[in-house]
């Protein structure tokens, strides 16, 4: 059974989103907070994501030459939508750029549309590396509320927003967490590992 790891970058005041969805602060300029990103992205066997961050990185990742793009692009993808296979009609990265080695990935991704725990246990349930799911925010706090999050990976910028969107405002209850690794970088990031305890 693999694991189920959510990254996510958040504030120090525990935001992921600003409340206007632009998120700038997240994008600082570190080379080693990046270069652990990208490390951390290679671990996957498998990107997750809701169907609106698909669209935004569908739109991006498959004509990008950024630090990023391999991983984003070399990895399979799967997409969870109730609108099921039709999502990836018409979905062709734009033309302006051109195509990168693997984004093909995107154009092939596995659209879940079932249960969201079912379709998590079946991805969990298959052989390979770890499952890396990615924002946006609410398919993030859909995973934490049900429990599926085996490991979270939480990039914490040095920025407070003052207010946003919170990851764990979806939980009924306390859940206790256990720290496996933390890391500081030159720029003022600071990288925690969490299992689920």
């Amino acid at each position: 059974m693999r694991d189920l790891i959510l990254k996510m970058t958040m504030s120090v005041d525990g935001f992921v989103s600003d409340m206007d969805g632009k998120n700038r602060w997240m994008f600082g300029s570190d080379q080693e907070a990046k270069a652990w990103s990208v490390e951390t992205l290679w671990t996957a066997g498998l990107h997750i994501m809701g169907s609106r961050s698909f669209k935004d990185m569908t739109a991006y990742w498959p004509t990008s030459t950024d630090m990023f793009a391999p991983p984003m692009n070399d990895i399979p993808k799967a997409v969870f939508s109730r609108k099921g296979p039709s999502l990836l009609e018409g979905e062709e990265p734009r033309q302006t750029a051109e195509r990168q080695p693997g984004w093909e990935s995107w154009a092939t991704a596995y659209v879940a549309s079932g249960r969201l725990a079912d379709e998590i246990a079946m991805l969990k349930a298959q052989e390979g590396k770890p499952i890396i799911a990615h924002g946006g925010v609410g398919f993030a706090r859909s995973l934490v509320a049900e429990g599926l999050v085996d490991q979270f990976v939480l990039l914490v910028a040095p920025v407070v927003l003052g207010k946003g969107k919170a990851l764990f405002s979806e939980l009924a209850a306390p859940r206790s967490l256990k720290l496996t690794s933390s890391r500081a970088f030159p720029g003022g990031a600071v990288a925690q590992v969490y299992r689920a305890a």
